[in-house]
């Protein structure tokens, strides 16, 4: 039995990665930025080569540039004109994704004493599961996963003498995905925890929510459910990832972790420090 536990103490603030949220927000409104929450685009409006106004669910707003972090197939291929798109859907189905996942939200009412804030199960074959993500798709029979215990090092994010968790699980992007699927695995990847820390929590749990590929797809327009964007092969990195600026349309930009430098929460934050320099560079071009 190979069991592997990090406690990498990186980029975890007090209170959970929501506060670097809430300070960015703050920062920008301090700088007149308006947000208007709960708002979808339906249609990005172009005319003469150029963007002129949004459409969404509540009302229109004209626009000079838009800069669009929203799924970059979505907005490509469903918020603009076909003709006008950076990539055809040949495009995309050609491209190697990263995994989705399926992620368990958990809160017990005791604490567990073996694990850390970080922890990777690695006691299955990982060649399997990542057959089961790449080679030949489908739902993992012995999954590794991974398990976080904020609480352990953030007295904020449960009450006293509770645990806060929660179980990742990489999987395919693109699969079938359903209540009765997400329990089997559940069920598989907590008696795996259970056995390997000697610790019963399941009659100890107190919130439980699920999270997988529909819910990436209804919240964000996940291309296929994805995760984490463009898996990091050699094609698909640097300047051969999907461009910033729009090939088409002269006030269009894309930020996110499908475009450069890729996945991950610091990599999406350099894409926004990059689409700004670029921003900038159109603005003093006009």
């Amino acid at each position: 039995m190979n069991y592997a536990d990090l406690a990498l103490g990186t980029w975890y603030p007090l209170g959970g990665i929501n506060v670097i949220v809430k300070a960015m927000t703050a920062i920008a409104e301090e700088q007149g930025v308006e947000f208007r929450l709960n708002t979808d685009a339906t249609k990005i409006v172009v005319e003469n080569g150029r963007v002129s106004r949004v459409l969404t669910s509540n009302r229109n707003y004209e626009a000079d540039l838009v800069i669009s972090n929203a799924d970059y197939e979505y907005t490509d291929r469903y918020l603009i004109d076909n003709g006008l798109e950076n990539y055809k859907a040949k495009y995309w189905d050609n491209r190697t994704l990263s995994p989705s996942a399926l992620i368990f939200y958990m809160g017990t009412n005791k604490r567990i004493r073996s694990i850390q804030h970080h922890n990777l199960f690695f006691d299955e074959e990982l060649d399997q599961h990542a057959k089961e993500i790449y080679s030949t798709p489908r739902w993992p029979e012995k999954p590794l996963f991974y398990v976080c215990c904020p609480s352990k090092t953030d007295p904020t994010v449960a009450p006293a003498n509770c645990e806060n968790l929660f179980f990742l699980i990489p999987i395919a992007p693109g699969l079938e995905d359903n209540e009765a699927i997400r329990e089997k695995c559940f069920d598989l990847v907590v008696s795996r925890f259970e056995l390997i820390t000697g610790e019963e929590i399941r009659d100890s749990i107190i919130v439980k929510r699920s999270y997988a590929i529909n819910d990436f797809k209804s919240d964000y327009n996940s291309y296929r459910g994805n995760a984490y964007g463009l898996a990091n092969t050699l094609m698909q990195s640097a300047f051969m990832k999907p461009k910033i600026r729009s090939k088409k349309i002269k006030n269009l930009f894309y930020t996110g972790q499908m475009t450069v430098p890729g996945p991950g929460v610091p990599p999406a934050i350099i894409s926004g420090q990059i689409v700004a320099r670029e921003v900038l560079k159109y603005l003093h071009s006009i």
